[in-house]
C-alpha cells in the first residue's frame, strides 16, 4: 500500500471519528428543535382556536387528547418504517412526509368550522383540530423514535442506550411550553408567531437529513429479525407500560382543569402542568435519574395523603397552597411511573415498540379524562381515581398476590362501598346532621394520621386513601348540595347555605349568583327575588344601567352576555326586552328552574335566551341594543376573545348611535380596566371605571364588590354617571389594547398583584 493510500485511509478514519463525536450533539439538537416545534405548536393553536369557541378549560382538555392520539399515530407510523425500511430509506419516506405537510402551511383554521354547534361541541373541536393541525403534529411526533432508532445504527459508543435521547426531546418540549407564555406570548403577535413556526418547521427538515446521513450505510442488519432485537415483550409487560403512561396523561388534563377553573383558561396555566409532566421524562430518562425512583416511591405517600381530604373541598381560602400541593402530588405521580416505565423498558431493539405503547396509554388517559369523564360524571371524579390508581404501581402493592392485597384493603375498600352505596340512596348530610366544621376536621386529621401510620403497608394504604376520597366527597360541611350538573364548560354547583336562607350558584370555585329562598323566620321567600352579589340595587352594575336608562326615561333592547342565575333580569323595566346570551346550556337550564332561581321567571318571563358563544351568536343576530352589558368576566376563567378590539368593533356594530356598553370585571387575580379602557380607546369610545366598596359582609347580606366599567361614543350618552360617586375616567396606562392576535396575561396578573 501506497503512503498516499495510507495517508488517505488515516484521514477517512480521523474524518469518521470526528463524524461521531459530533453525532450525539447532532442527534440531541435535532431531537431538541423537534420538540420545541411540537409544543409550541399547542398553545399557539389553542390560542387560535379561543375565538371561536370561549374560554372554557375544557378546551385544552380535548386539544390534549387530540394531541396525544396524533402523537399515538406518529409513534406508530414511526415503528412501522424502523421495522420495514432501513435508515437510509425510512429517511427519505420521512422527508417526502415533512415536504407534505411544509405544503400546507402557514398553520391555520380548516375551512368548513365556523359557528361551534350547540350541542356535540367535543367532537366538532376534535375534528377541529384533526383537520388543521393533525398532519404537522404526527410528522413531528414520528421524529423522536425515528430519530433514536436511527442512532442505534450510528455506530456510537452511546448507541447502546438511545433512550437518554428522550430526554432531549422533552427538554425543548419543556423549554417551548416555559418560553410560550413568558417570552412567546407576551411579545410576538400570533401571526408573527405563525410566521417563525414555519421557518422552524423547513430548519427542522434540514436536521433529519444531516442525522440521517449519519445511519446511513451502517444498517447491514436493517430491516432487523428478533433474533438482533430482544425478547420479544410479554402481553402484561405491554399492559403494564400502557398503563404507567395512562395514569399521568390522564392526571396532566384533570389537573389542568382543577388549576384553570380556579384561575383564568389560558395558555400561560394550561402550559404549567404539561411542561412539569414533560421535565419528568427528562428527570428518569437517563441513567442517573435527578432523584432517585426509590425516594420517588417513598414520598409519594406523604403527599397524596393531605391531598385525599381536600381534592373535593368547597371554598378554597388557602387555594395557592392546594394548587401547589396538586402540582407536587401529581409530579410525585409522573416521576413515579415515567421512573418505572424506564426502569422496565425493553431492548433498544424494541425501542420504537415500546413507545408505541407508552403513546398509546398517553392517548387512552386522555380520552378518560377529556372525553369520557365530561360525560359520564356530573363532578371531577375521574381525578380521585386516577390518584387511587397512582397508588397501584408503589412497590409491594401486590407483593404477596390479590388474596392478601384484598385482606389488607379490604376493610377500607368495604367501608367506602358502604358509604357510597348510602350516600346514592339518602343525602348523608341530613343522616349525620350539622357536624361541626371543627370535629369533622378533627375526623380529618386523625384519618390522615391513619393513612401516614400504613405507609409500609401498601394495601392496607390505599384502602384508606379510597375511603378518604369517598368521605370527603360525601359530607362536607357549611353547604348542602341541591344539584351538581356538568358540561362542557364546567362544573355547576346549586348549593343551599347552612341557615338555609340562600341558593347559591358555583361555577367550579366562583360564585355565579345568589337568590333568598327562605325569610329570617325560615318561611319561603315569596315575591320578587331581590338581586344579590355584584347585582344588588345601588351596586355599580345598577348604576350603570340606571344611567344609561336615565335621560332617555326608558330603554329599549337590552343584550346580557353572561347568564349565570339571571339575576340582572330583576333589573329590567316595563316595555324593555332583555335578551340574554349564554354559551353553557347548563346553566340556561339552572337558570329558568324556578325551583332553582326565580329572577328570570319572576322578573323577565319574556327574555329571550340565545345558546352559544356570545362573540358569535350576538353578531348573527340582528337589530342594535340600546345597551350591551358583559358580564362574562365574574368568573376567574376568563374568556379573553371576549375583550379584544375585534370582539368590541362587534358590540359596537349592534349598539345603537347613544347606546352604552357595561362591562363587569371583577376579578381575584386580574386587572383587567386598563385592558377595557385600553380597547375601547383604540375603539373611539371615552370610559369611565368604579371599583365598589359598599358591599362588606358578604356572609350576612351576600351583596358583592364588582369592578364595573361603563364605555359610550360620548360622555354625554352615560347621562349622570360621570358625576355619580366613586366613577373616574379610566386612566392611561401603559397596556396594549388585546386583539385576537395578541393579549397578555401575565401583565394583567402582575398589575393586579403589584399595580403599575
Amino acid at each position: 500500500m501506497t503512503s498516499i493510500e495510507n495517508t488517505a485511509q488515516l484521514s477517512a478514519v480521523a474524518n469518521a471519528a470526528s463524524a461521531r463525536r459530533f453525532t450525539l450533539a447532532i442527534y440531541a439538537a435535532t431531537l431538541f428543535f423537534s420538540a420545541l416545534l411540537i409544543f409550541a405548536i399547542q398553545p399557539m393553536f389553542t390560542k387560535m382556536v379561543l375565538p371561536k369557541l370561549g374560554g372554557a378549560p375544557s378546551v385544552w382538555s380535548v386539544a390534549m387528547v387530540v394531541f396525544q392520539a396524533a402523537l399515538f399515530l406518529g409513534y406508530l407510523y414511526a415503528h412501522l418504517l424502523a421495522r420495514l425500511l432501513t435508515p437510509g430509506r425510512a429517511a427519505i419516506v420521512h422527508l417526502l412526509f415533512l415536504a407534505v405537510v411544509a405544503a400546507s402551511l402557514p398553520l391555520s383554521i380548516a375551512n368548513g368550522f365556523g359557528t361551534p354547534p350547540e350541542y356535540g361541541v367535543t367532537l366538532w373541536l376534535v375534528g377541529l383540530f384533526f383537520t388543521s393541525i393533525g398532519l404537522p403534529f404526527m410528522a413531528l411526533a414520528a421524529s423522536a423514535p425515528l430519530l433514536q432508532s436511527w442512532f442505534t445504527a450510528t455506530g456510537h459508543k452511546q448507541a447502546a442506550n438511545p433512550y437518554v435521547l428522550y430526554a432531549a426531546s422533552n427538554l425543548g418540549s419543556f423549554t417551548a411550553l416555559i418560553a410560550y407564555p413568558f417570552v412567546i406570548e407576551p411579545l410576538l403577535s400570533l401571526q408573527t408567531q405563525i410566521s417563525f413556526w414555519s421557518a422552524g418547521f423547513s430548519a427542522l427538515a434540514v436536521l433529519i437529513s444531516v442525522a440521517a446521513c449519519f445511519a446511513i450505510g451502517r444498517e447491514v442488519d436493517a430491516p432487523r429479525h428478533d433474533a438482533q432485537m430482544g425478547a420479544r415483550p410479554t402481553t402484561s409487560q405491554c399492559l403494564r407500560w400502557t398503563a404507567l403512561a395512562a395514569i399521568p396523561s390522564a392526571l396532566v388534563i384533570a389537573v389542568t382543569a382543577y388549576i384553570s377553573t380556579d384561575l383564568a383558561a389560558a395558555p400561560f396555566l394550561w402550559v404549567l402542568p404539561l411542561a412539569l409532566y414533560l421535565l419528568t421524562f427528562v428527570a428518569v430518562f437517563r441513567e442517573r435519574p435527578w432523584i432517585n425512583h426509590a425516594t420517588v416511591q417513598r414520598l409519594l405517600p406523604y403527599g397524596v395523603a393531605p391531598l385525599a381530604i381536600s381534592a373535593f373541598g368547597g371554598d378554597k381560602v388557602f387555594w395557592f397552597v392546594i394548587i401547589a400541593l396538586n402540582i407536587f402530588v401529581f409530579v410525585l405521580i409522573a416521576l413515579c411511573c415515567h421512573g418505572e416505565a424506564y426502569r422496565t423498558r425493553p431492548h433498544r431493539g424494541r425501542l420504537t415498540e415500546f413507545y408505541l405503547w407508552i403513546s398509546f396509554g398517553g392517548a387512552l388517559g386522555g380520552v378518560f379524562a377529556g372525553l369520557i369523564a365530561p360525560n359520564v360524571f356530573n363532578n371531577t371524579y375521574e381525578y380521585p381515581i386516577l390518584l387511587a390508581a397512582a397508588l397501584l404501581v408503589l412497590p409491594g402493592m401486590f407483593k404477596s398476590g390479590w388474596p392478601r392485597f384484598l385482606r389488607d384493603a379490604g376493610p377500607g375498600l368495604f367501608a367506602a362501598a358502604a358509604l357510597g352505596a348510602i350516600g346514592i340512596a339518602f343525602d348523608p348530610q341530613a343522616l349525620i346532621g350539622e357536624l361541626p366544621q371543627t370535629a369533622f376536621a378533627v375526623f380529618l386529621v386523625g384519618l390522615v394520621a391513619l393513612m401516614l401510620f400504613n405507609t409500609r403497608r401498601p394495601a392496607r394504604y390505599f384502602g384508606l386513601i379510597v375511603l378518604a376520597l369517598v368521605v370527603t366527597r360525601l359530607w362536607q360541611p357549611g353547604a348542602g348540595r341541591i344539584t351538581t350538573v356538568r358540561s362542557f364548560f364546567g362544573v355547576h354547583q346549586v348549593v343551599e347555605t347552612t341557615d338555609r336562607s340562600h341558593y347559591i350558584l358555583y361555577h367550579g370555585t366562583t360564585i355565579h349568583g345568589a337568590m333568598r329562598v327562605r325569610d329570617e323566620a325560615g318561611n319561603p321567600a315569596l315575591g320578587t327575588p331581590e338581586p344579590l352579589t355584584y347585582y344588588y340595587f345601588g351596586g355599580p352594575i345598577s348604576e350603570a344601567i340606571e344611567a344609561a336608562r336615565g335621560w332617555r326615561g326608558k330603554l329599549g333592547e337590552i343584550a346580557v352576555v353572561g347568564l349565570g342565575t339571571g339575576s340582572l333580569a330583576c333589573h329590567r323595566r316595563e316595555g324593555e326586552q332583555w335578551t340574554f346570551f349564554e354559551i353553557d346550556p347548563e346553566v340556561v337550564r339552572i337558570a329558568r328552574d324556578p325551583k332553582l332561581f326565580r329572577f328570570l321567571s319572576a322578573c323577565a318571563p319574556s327574555a329571550l335566551t340565545v345558546l352559544g358563544d356570545a362573540r358569535l351568536t350576538l353578531a348573527a343576530k340582528p337589530g342594535q341594543y340600546d345597551l350591551i352589558v358583559l358580564d362574562a368576566f365574574s368568573s376567574d376563567a376568563i374568556p379573553v376573545h371576549l375583550l379584544t378590539r375585534e370582539a368590541f368593533a362587534g358590540y359596537l356594530s349592534h349598539l345603537t348611535p347613544h347606546g352604552v356598553i357595561v362591562a363587569h370585571v371583577s376579578n381575584r387575580h386580574m386587572e383587567l380596566v386598563s385592558v377595557v379602557g385600553a380597547v375601547g380607546a383604540a375603539e373611539g369610545l371615552t370610559a369611565y371605571a368604579k371599583q365598589d366598596r359598599a358591599a362588606n359582609d358578604f356572609a350576612h347580606d351576600y351583596r358583592a364588590n364588582a369592578i364595573v366599567v361603563a364605555l359610550a361614543r360620548d360622555s354625554a350618552d352615560l347621562g349622570d354617571l360621570p358625576s355619580r360617586n366613586g366613577w373616574q375616567p379610566v386612566a392611561k396606562r401603559n397596556v396594549t389594547a388585546w386583539t385576537d392576535d395578541y393579549s397578555n396575561l401575565l401583565g394583567a396578573i402582575y398589575r393586579r398583584k403589584f399595580g403599575d
